[in-house]
């Protein structure tokens, strides 16, 4: 298994994405602190990794909250002996939709940068003096291919994706000497509860039907076909293990060729 041993969290570990580089974490031999607002949601996919016979911790944590954040991370040193191998941020937001600059409330706007960007920085901030002492680690953030080319009518989250991208870039740099691996998986759409919210609101606004919102999606990308959360997952896994020990500062698009 390509990361027995290892200790990771793994944040908005509740759903879609998040539950899908979970158990695939797990699956390689993870030990997992799972941490989301909603801990009800992560209970389910904490059965899962234990019935994988790996150790699960769930932990209550809104990444734009810095005190819950420090406890979370303190919370995974006590259950991990003092260590974290590895830290995949993948909570956010997606924010207004269909929606022109003009129309967007400021305190819609403030919300998604906050969510999207402070919840990135806050968990490395917390994380990265333990994986300083340990001389290694592996931060994967989940950007999007919005954060790659501009997208229409959704100012503030192509704003944040962006924003999540120069993070990576930068904290790469920094942490590079310490032999820790900073690196954004950018999905494009993807197959998951969120996607089918949006496809709905996006068919309310255009007068459109959910299918035509949906097939506008496969057609825009090369291999016509939607992303999965296991497609994100195994792009995760390869950045969280040794496989990819000479990548660092990258943003990897996993959209079916939309951004090409």
């Amino acid at each position: 298994m390509k990361l027995e041993g290892k200790f990771a969290i793994v944040t908005g570990a509740a759903k879609g994405m998040g539950a899908a580089i979970t158990t695939t974490l797990a699956r390689e031999g993870a030990d997992i602190v799972l941490t989301a607002r909603d801990v009800d949601a992560l209970e389910p996919v904490a059965a899962k990794v234990r019935a994988m016979g790996r150790r699960a911790h769930v932990v209550a944590c809104d990444v734009i909250e810095e005190e819950q954040v420090a406890a979370m991370v303190a919370a995974a040193l006590e259950a991990f002996n003092g260590r974290i191998d590895i830290l995949v941020n993948v909570a956010g937001v997606t924010g207004p939709i269909e929606t022109p600059i003009q129309d967007i409330k400021v305190d819609d706007f403030d919300y998604v940068i906050t969510a999207n960007e402070r919840g990135t920085f806050l968990p490395i901030k917390h994380v990265v003096p333990t994986m300083i002492t340990q001389n290694s680690g592996k931060i994967v953030n989940i950007s999007g291919t919005s954060g790659l080319r501009g997208y229409p009518m959704r100012t503030s989250y192509s704003a944040s994706k962006w924003a999540v991208r120069g993070i990576t870039k930068t904290v790469a740099l920094e942490l590079g000497q310490y032999d820790i691996n900073v690196n954004a998986v950018c999905p494009g759409i993807v197959e998951t509860p969120r996607m089918q919210k949006l496809c709905e609101g996006k068919a309310k606004k255009r007068g459109w039907t959910v299918a035509q919102v949906y097939e506008e999606y496969v057609q825009d990308m090369a291999l016509k076909r939607v992303t999965t959360g296991q497609d994100v997952a195994n792009t995760v896994l390869f950045l969280a293990n040794d496989d990819s020990r000479q990548i660092t500062g990258q943003n990897i698009a996993v959209d079916g060729g939309w951004d090409v």
